[in-house]
């Protein structure tokens, strides 16, 4: 089953890290990337650009209304991803245990709805 483990953090503690600190941590991102990988288990997941370059949008009647910045204002702020496949919730739990931000923040780990997608004309 597949599992997206969202990473939640507060950006501003990144730039408080020295620059060992920063490459000791993504160093662990990568080697657990490496890891899920020869597993077979990685299905995705990337690093975000910072909550000041997002958007959110809505659609009300009929108008689309886009402002800036994240859905809601929070200590932490999503900044990554990874879609992994698990053999069960316990097993995703294992895998976002190991990712670094779990120490800081938070990681939400959820499952994935697959859809059949339709199929186009011919």
């Amino acid at each position: 089953m597949k599992y997206l483990l969202m990473i939640y953090d507060e950006e501003s503690r990144w730039q408080q890290l020295s620059e060992a600190e920063r490459e000791a941590t993504l160093g662990e991102y990568f080697q657990l990337s490496r890891d899920l990988a020869a597993a077979g288990k990685l299905r995705g997941g990337e690093e975000l650009e910072p909550v000041s370059s997002a958007s959110t949008l809505r659609v009300r009647g009929g108008r689309t209304l886009v402002s800036d910045g994240p859905f809601a204002e929070a200590r932490e702020q999503l900044g990554g991803f990874y879609l992994v496949d698990a053999v069960d919730l316990d097993d995703a739990i294992a895998v976002a245990a190991r990712i670094p931000a779990a120490r800081t923040g938070a990681v939400e780990v959820r499952p994935v709805v697959t859809h059949e997608m339709p199929a186009g004309p011919e």
